[in-house]
């Protein structure tokens, strides 16, 4: 029998569905007020994936800081958007970031990693550890009570558990019940035949809770491009600058390209192509973004952003040089007809950047007009500005 979720379809046998409340499961992510809620469900699967039984709020919360880790650190990912006064708002995303502060980890830290920290620092990370608990592990089964028609008073933490210890053995199982535990310490024991469901249709449920938590994050972050691309570390083969290195090698053999930073020759075996504005932030590899670097400061600016001035007039300049060449060396422009496929894609671009018969003045504004905005938007979402001379 098929159970929607949204637009993800889950597949649920009738067994399942004649015995386990599967519309009550589906509500779970429903209305949520924050977005640490998807990432207590999403570690509940993970862990019924991996087999365990039971574990408590302790463990399922550094899964949770773990998963989060990613997306707040390397793309500045607000998870539940700022206060009016520009406070984060989520206690998750408050985690991480405590944890990054105290730790010396790297944006890109491995799983092992941040959970060695959080062991290291589970003292000063106990406070805002103990917050994550005090409703989401209640409230995300209320979508079961609602179903059954029951009034549940959410006053008492006590209540509450001897609540869903009743509701679980008189009305219909739950996929997990807590123990008497205290705080962090607390007991979260899964159901043997919600584990046996989840275990079966990990993939669909996992895949449920990743579309639902991309709606969430993009509302709460609307200036971010490619979010979707952003919650988990991403595999650096998928990036496509070999035909712009070309491109550039080209154009460095006709002509002498003076470093953006630092005002020097660009020497040809000395030099990466890198990203403007961060590619952790833009999430491509357009060609209007891309510039040749001196290969010892790639490093240094790492995901932040040059300063505007005078910086962007350098980089322009270095484009229209390129973008004169296209239009007057016939290998040059086969060299870049090389880049539609991965590196052209932006329409403003094709249809107004790089048409023939711009002028320097125009093409700059054109360049401009259109990378401004996206580099403030960057800005606006914690980008760090690389201080550099000029």
């Amino acid at each position: 029998m098929d159970q929607s979720f949204g637009k993800a379809r889950l597949e649920i046998d009738t067994e399942y569905y004649n015995t386990l409340d599967i519309p009550g499961f589906a509500l779970m992510l429903k209305d949520p007020s924050y977005c640490y809620k998807f990432y207590w469900l999403e570690a509940i699967v993970g862990l019924i994936s991996e087999g365990v039984e039971e574990t408590t709020f302790d463990a399922i919360i550094d899964e949770m800081i773990c998963s989060a880790w990613y997306s707040v650190r390397e793309f500045h990912i607000h998870l539940s958007g700022l206060s009016n006064d520009g406070g984060v708002r989520d206690g998750l995303e408050r985690a991480v970031l405590l944890l990054s502060d105290l730790s010396e980890l790297p944006a890109n830290a491995s799983r092992v990693q941040i959970k060695n920290e959080v062991r290291k620092f589970n003292r000063e990370l106990k406070k805002p550890k103990e917050q994550l608990t005090n409703m989401v592990p209640y409230r995300a089964l209320a979508g079961f009570f609602v179903n059954a028609g029951e009034i549940v008073n959410w006053d008492s933490t006590r209540r509450m558990i001897a609540y869903i210890e009743a509701f679980n053995k008189e009305i219909t199982p739950l996929p997990y019940t807590l123990g008497t535990g205290s705080k962090l310490k607390k007991e979260v024991r899964f159901h043997p035949d919600w584990i046996r469901m989840i275990q079966d249709n990990a993939v669909s449920i996992l895949g449920w809770i990743q579309y639902e938590k991309v709606k969430w994050l993009q509302n709460n972050n609307p200036e971010v491009p490619g979010l979707v691309y952003k919650l988990a570390p991403m595999d650096e083969k998928m990036r496509k600058l070999g035909k712009v290195r070309k491109l550039w090698e080209g154009v460095l053999d006709c002509r002498e390209i003076r470093d953006v930073f630092t005002g020097e020759s660009i020497q040809s075996a000395k030099y990466d192509i890198d990203h403007f504005i961060p590619w952790s932030f833009v999430m491509n590899d357009e060609l209007w973004n891309l510039m040749p670097m001196d290969s010892s400061l790639n490093s240094a600016k790492s995901n932040r952003l040059p300063q505007w001035d005078p910086f962007f007039n350098r980089f322009s300049e270095n484009q229209f040089v390129l973008y004169r060449l296209i239009h007057e060396k016939p290998g040059i422009h086969k060299l870049y007809e090389g880049c539609w496929r991965d590196n052209l894609h932006s329409i403003w671009a094709g249809q107004e950047l790089y048409r023939p018969g711009n002028s320097r003045e125009t093409f700059s504004t054109i360049l401009q007009d259109n990378m401004r905005p996206v580099y403030d938007s960057a800005r606006r979402q914690g980008y760090e500005i690389w201080k550099i001379s000029s």
